[in-house]
């Protein structure tokens, strides 16, 4: 559903999430090797948020077992930027995951 209002309040487009208060994300998903035990994939997302999701002031909510998937966002108001995508695309790539994809930032809540 968008609003397709044309003159709308700075305080109604804030609370909308709309033109200057857009926040972009991105979906991100990886396959871990198959031999991977339960304390290998602990220790993989611990290392994951630790390295690349926290310092970057990131959120993830996602789920999966060998293969993940979720939404990579900010923690705070605001948008991610495509140095956030680059940067968690090669943090998985070089800790072991394969089959990475990484979307292009979209708008996470008017997403079509």
């Amino acid at each position: 559903m968008k609003f397709q209002a044309k003159n709308r309040s700075r305080r109604l487009r804030k609370k909308l999430r709309v033109d200057e208060f857009k926040e972009f994300g991105f979906d991100v998903a990886w396959k871990l090797p198959d031999d991977i035990d339960s304390a290998g994939v602990d220790n993989f997302l611990d290392k994951f948020f630790v390295e690349v999701i926290q310092p970057n002031n990131l959120g993830f909510g996602g789920e999966g077992d060998t293969i993940w998937h979720g939404l990579v966002c900010t923690e705070k108001l605001g948008s991610c930027t495509d140095a956030d995508r680059e940067a968690v695309e090669k943090w998985l790539k070089e800790n072991g995951a394969v089959s990475v994809s990484v979307s292009e930032l979209y708008d996470v809540w008017w997403a079509e």
